[in-house]
């Protein structure tokens, strides 16, 4: 029987003796770590190892977080968690906004950034058997939806999408009736464990929208439900 090979984690951070004990947790816990401490050099390792998860430090020298992870998101679709040594909020939203899918304000405890990217690498490649839907392509307008594939058109053109983008895309495709508040949307996405600011879902909604032409005051696929959440619309 053949082993399955340990997850590649890549982490990006100037801080040396930080970025070793990262790579230390994450080897305890089976993962096959390599270190980088310039923005190029983690950008260059990241197209080379093709890794499953990347810790991306907003604050490198050569080139910065924000830069490395636009550029990575043009070639891979690892699951990217930011560190941040600021707490202004603007920098974790600009880190989500080109296409991280999580966050960690410095200092933080290295178990717990352990225990996120195992969460994320747990995280069901498609929920729609567990929905009632089968595989069966959903439509929304001009939008269509393929749970199974992973994959979204619009018009017929494919739209490019994050996996924490994706995911959300499809719990909320998988209920359009339903309202999902923030929390209910983490415990599917992020899971049941995950601590921190819900507003993480706001971001990433934001960008789907975007990515969906679908303007904030007058959206067509995914509706704000005041006090709640969000929920599908209809296109």
């Amino acid at each position: 029987m053949t082993e399955t090979p340990p997850a590649k984690a890549l982490i990006i951070d100037d801080e040396r003796p930080l970025a070793s004990i990262v790579a230390s947790y994450l080897r305890q816990a089976q993962f096959e770590t390599t270190e980088a401490h310039e923005g190029p050099d983690g950008l260059r390792l990241a197209r080379e190892l093709d890794p499953e998860v990347v810790i991306l430090d907003l604050g490198l020298p050569g080139m910065d977080g924000v830069e490395v992870c636009r550029q990575i998101r043009t070639f891979s679709d690892c699951y990217i968690i930011m560190l941040t040594a600021r707490v202004d909020e603007l920098d974790k939203v600009i880190g989500l906004s080109v296409g991280a899918d999580d966050y960690l304000t410095k200092p933080f405890s290295p178990r717990e950034l352990v225990a996120r990217v195992q969460a994320m690498l747990r995280r069901p490649r498609t929920r729609s058997s567990s929905a009632g839907m089968g595989h069966a392509a959903r439509q929304f307008g001009d939008l269509r939806i393929d749970a199974g594939g992973r994959d979204a058109w619009l018009r017929d053109e494919a739209i490019v999408l994050t996996r924490t983008e994706f995911d959300i895309l499809e719990v909320l495709s998988a209920r359009p009736n339903l309202a999902l508040s923030r929390r209910q949307i983490i415990d599917e996405v992020w899971g049941p464990g995950w601590v921190g600011d819900e507003h993480v879902v706001d971001v990433h909604v934001a960008n789907l929208r975007k990515k969906l032409e679908d303007p904030p005051a007058e959206p067509r696929f995914i509706l704000t439900v005041r006090g709640v959440g969000y929920r599908m619309g209809q296109g």
